[in-house]
């Protein structure tokens, strides 16, 4: 997929923000006006999937509990469009019926839904987190843009403080968290984002099977490992997806030592 280049850097202070509030919408960040941009979740396929970059994913349970817990924390006006069904299972008739009349790949069982509201309620019944993602002028779901080591990205801060930017985190293993912040990519995330917004990043976790709630706070050398990573999927972008790509991404092939 090629993306339209957006250099130079756009004209006015005016322009840039009218994209930005243009991005609020998610419709509008995700789909094909925001894909204009690069963004943190763009790393994790150039650097072990360049063919799958841009791929649609389908819609899985994990994300939809995802969306249950930002928009219980962020948007709760937002609740009553996330679809919960009342089945046992997936792999129920009524299940399948129903998302297919919908004309939707996944929705969240109700036991689950439930399990979620549980650990949106032990987040926020917290009170050291709760003055942290409820703080005075904090600001919900906000968009950036920004040019990156020569490269147009974007970002949307879950929380945008003052003095900081707060992400929210779901976790299977919140004391594994250390390491699966890199596995996922989080590292790039705080880079970009402290990039994008000029602010530090700092995580809040939950663990979805304890409840053990965490507060993790990058270190300088886990943003250069970002850093380093973002380094790394440019020069893939720009080897086969740039306006002058020099190769075609079918060419493309493993080559490492053992």
């Amino acid at each position: 997929m090629q993306l339209k280049q957006l250099k130079p850097m756009y004209k006015s202070k005016k322009e840039t923000q009218e994209i930005i509030n243009k991005l609020v919408d998610d419709k509008e960040y995700y789909g094909k006006f925001g894909k204009q941009f690069l963004s943190n979740s763009d790393i994790y396929s150039l650097l072990n999937s360049p063919k799958e970059f841009r791929a649609t994913k389908p819609d899985n349970k994990a994300f939809a509990e995802g969306r249950y817990f930002h928009v219980s924390l962020l948007e709760p006006e937002k609740k009553d469009d996330i679809v919960i069904l009342d089945c046992s299972s997936r792999n129920t008739k009524s299940y399948k019926e129903q998302i297919a009349e919908l004309g939707i790949e996944c929705a969240l069982l109700n036991h689950e839904a439930n399990h979620m509201e549980a650990a949106v309620e032990t987040m926020r019944s917290n009170m050291d987190f709760f003055n942290l993602m409820y703080a005075e002028g904090n600001k919900f779901e906000v968009p950036s843009i920004g040019i990156i080591k020569g490269e147009y990205f974007k970002g949307k801060a879950d929380i945008e403080g003052l003095d900081c930017l707060i992400d929210l985190k779901t976790t299977s293993n919140i004391n594994d968290f250390k390491w699966s912040a890199k596995k996922y990519n989080y590292d790039s995330q705080a880079y970009i984002y402290q990039q994008l917004f000029g602010k530090p990043l700092i995580f809040l976790v939950i663990d979805k099977l304890s409840f053990n709630l965490g507060v993790f706070r990058p270190t300088e050398s886990f943003i250069r490992g970002g850093e380093e990573k973002v380094e790394k999927a440019l020069d893939v972008y720009r080897t086969f997806y740039a306006d002058d790509a020099t190769e075609d991404i079918h060419s493309y092939y493993v080559d490492q030592e053992l």
